[in-house]
Formats: C-alpha cells, structure tokens, sequence
C-alpha cells in the first residue's frame, strides 16, 4: 500500500548554543532538556515543519560556532561533516530518506543512526514536533517529542532522543551515541504492513551494523523500560572509535545489557557470518567463567585477555558422563589464541584471584571467541563466585578494574559477507 506525495523540507533554524545542561525533568526522565538556550520547547529549536516523511536539510557541524566535532565523525571508515534528521526516526549522511516503513539491516547504501525508524507523522493537531538542540560544546540532540504515527495518528505518541557526542579527545572523529526513550507508544503505521520500528545502526556497506534487540518485532514496544546495555532502563549508548562498532576489538568491546536481578549469570546473542573473527565480550570479573553455548555454532578458539596475576587460566571441560566440569590440567595463557582440539559447546575458565575485584570498566575481562561455523549463536556466561566478607581493593594492572558482576544480555548483529 502506499502513501500520498512525499515531500522533504528544509531546516528551519540552527540548534541553540548552550554549555550546560540543567537537569532532566522531576520525574526521572531519561531524555536531555531545559538547558540554557533551549528555548520552550526544551529541547531547542524546530528541525522541520509538521509533515509526513519529511526530512531536514543538511545539519553542517561547523555551523555551530561553538560546537565541537571539529573533524565531523567517522562513521565506518568515512568521515561525514554533516548529517540529515529525517522525520521518521533516524539520521543520515548520504541525504535525506523518506522510507517509512524499516528495512531490516543492513540494507542499503544509506549510513544511517536509528534509535526508532517507524512511520513517524507530525501533521495531527495533538502531535508534537522534532527538535535539534546543543546542551553543551560537545553534544548535539536530536528529539522526536510526542510524535504520532500515519495516518496523522496522535493516540498513543512516541518521545526518544538521538544523542551524538563528540570524542574527539580519543581520536579524530570518534564519537559517542545515545539513545534515549522516554514513552513508546506505538510501533508501526497505518501502511507498514505491521511491520515494527527498528533501531540500531548500519554502514550501509552491506556488512557492519547493529540491531538493538526487539526491533522490527512487538518487543520494540517495550524498550523504553527494558534492560539496556547502560544500566538504566530506556538508554542505550554506543562507542564508535577508528570508524568501527563496539565488539571489533578489545579496546571497544561490546558493552552489554544489565539486569540487576541475577547478578552472576550473562547471555549473549549474536550473529556469525565469518567463523575465523574474533568476537570480543565484555562481563565484569568473579573468579571464573562457564561459557555455555544454548544454541548455535561451537566455540573453535578463545582469547582470554592479560595482566592477571601469572597471566594463566585453569581450563575445564565439561564430561556427560560425570555431569561435572573436569580440569584438562590445561594452563590458557592471556594475549595468546587458544584453539580447542576439537570444537566445544561449553568450558570453564578459573585463576581469577579473588583479590582483583576493583570498580568495572569497559576495559575488564574481555573475551574473545570464534567459532566453527556462522549463524545466530545464543549463549551465556556465568561467572563463578565466591563470598568475600567485607570490601577488599589491591592494586591491578592499569587498565582493569574488576569487581563482582550483574546479568548481562547483549545482542549483536556482525558482519555479513
């Protein structure tokens, strides 16, 4: 089914400068507003007109005077000094796209940044409007407020936030995004065939993306008070450095979902297509790790991360027959690839001391896993506990900070070839 003549407008007005932000609102809202210079809507100034798959012109970063982002972003590799906010629920970088209804990722040669690309409509009476604002030199925020759904549809309205950060101070071009949902309404239009919302990015290369879980299904409903990978229901947040998604490499691992509810246990799901890339996982540190495969390919090789203590890890497997892990009397050394002789659905990794339990960052036990062939690989990794009685800090190598750990669930779409 389609839709009546789609159209694209212009910006209306530049992003208010400001270089604080004052709070978000008094009942714990997630979403960035009322900085100085945010005008009255909160949220600065107007993006586009009320429309129906409209679009802004180009958002040019060095139009704002006091703005940061002095080398644009670099988005996969290709650096971008400009952007476009298009009304249904997404940015991107080649030009404005109109598209209501989502295309699963990857799927085009449109780099885009969705935090929920559905088929927004601004025209109705009770709709809200989008909005383009500057809290502080190196952020600019993007906001869908109380927008509705075609066909001019107000009941329910959805209000999220895209958040871009400058980070510069890692690298040219590295940037932080945020995506912040305050009330998810509705999913879907009129003519979206019931086809959900999607958010997440994708390089529009055809390989690197990243879907953030539910989309496209009903769940996406749900994501404004489901777990995320910050730790506060209804923000997500995403490192882009060098060009590249979190879990390319150690530095950047994949930050994952916190549930605070089982505090010992992380499920990961993540998709496969090159079985020889490394794959890198971040928990916080107990003293050990069960990596279990649910379903999926096998576990080939795994590269356990250095600096603790003599650098070695007692490796276990588990015997059907006894129903118990059993010591292979296999030392793993950290920073070196362990192949397993034959592929494995499941091994324990112990030698944690108990001492290194310091404060978590993205930089603690991160793990790096291939496995034997592609596809959709769902599985956990329990840490291993023990009780210590009162708090204990030592020293630890520079750049790991451990501690007792929380319920992780990340899910990762990687490269497709």
């Amino acid at each position: 089914m389609s839709k009546p003549s789609r159209f694209t407008l212009s910006l209306l007005a530049s992003a208010a400068l400001a270089f604080s932000i004052s709070s978000t609102t008094a009942n714990a809202s997630v979403l960035l507003s009322g900085w100085e210079g945010s005008t009255e809507s909160r949220y600065g100034n107007l993006a586009m007109n009320s429309n129906d798959d409209g679009s802004s012109g180009p958002i040019v970063f060095d139009t704002f005077e006091a703005l940061g982002f002095d080398n644009g972003v670099n988005f996969f590799g290709t650096s971008y000094d400009r952007f476009f906010i298009n009304n249904n629920g997404n940015i991107t970088f080649n030009g404005p796209v109109g598209t209501f209804t989502p295309n699963s990722f990857p799927n085009s040669n449109q780099p885009m940044i969705a935090p929920f690309w559905g088929d927004v409509d601004t025209r109705c009476a009770e709709c809200g409007d989008v909005f383009i604002g500057s809290p502080n030199e190196d952020t600019l925020v993007v906001t869908w407020n109380d927008v509705g759904y075609y066909n001019q549809n107000s009941d329910p309205t959805n209000t999220f936030q895209l958040v871009l950060i400058d980070r510069e101070d890692t690298g040219a071009g590295n940037f932080d995004v945020e995506f912040r949902y305050e009330d998810i309404g509705w999913t879907t239009g009129d003519v979206s065939g019931g086809i959900p919302a999607q958010a997440g990015y994708d390089a529009g290369d055809g390989e690197n993306f990243f879907t953030v879980p539910g989309s496209r299904t009903a769940a996406i409903a749900d994501i404004d008070e489901s777990n995320s990978n910050t730790g506060t229901p209804g923000i997500w947040k995403f490192a882009i450095r060098d060009g590249v998604l979190p879990g390319d490499n150690p530095e950047n691992p994949i930050l994952p979902i916190v549930n605070p509810e089982s505090p010992t246990d992380y499920e990961f799901e993540f998709s496969i297509d090159d079985p020889d890339e490394l794959v890198f996982i971040d928990p916080d540190v107990a003293v050990g790790y069960d990596y279990i495969v649910n379903s999926g390919p096998d576990i080939a090789s795994v590269l356990l991360p250095e600096g603790y203590d003599d650098n070695l890890f007692d490796l276990f497997l588990w015997d059907d027959g006894l129903m118990d892990w059993l010591d292979t009397g296999t030392d793993i050394t950290g920073g070196v690839e362990y192949d397993f002789t034959s592929p494995v659905d499941r091994f324990r990794i112990m030698g944690i001391d108990v001492s290194n339990m310091l404060e978590p960052t993205p930089d603690a036990f991160v793990t790096g896993l291939t496995f034997d062939g592609s596809g959709v690989i769902n599985m956990n990794q329990n840490a291993v506990t023990v009780f210590v009685p009162g708090p204990t800090q030592v020293p630890a190598p520079s750049t790991l900070f451990l501690m007792l750990g929380a319920l992780f669930s990340t899910f990762l779409l990687r490269k497709r070839k």
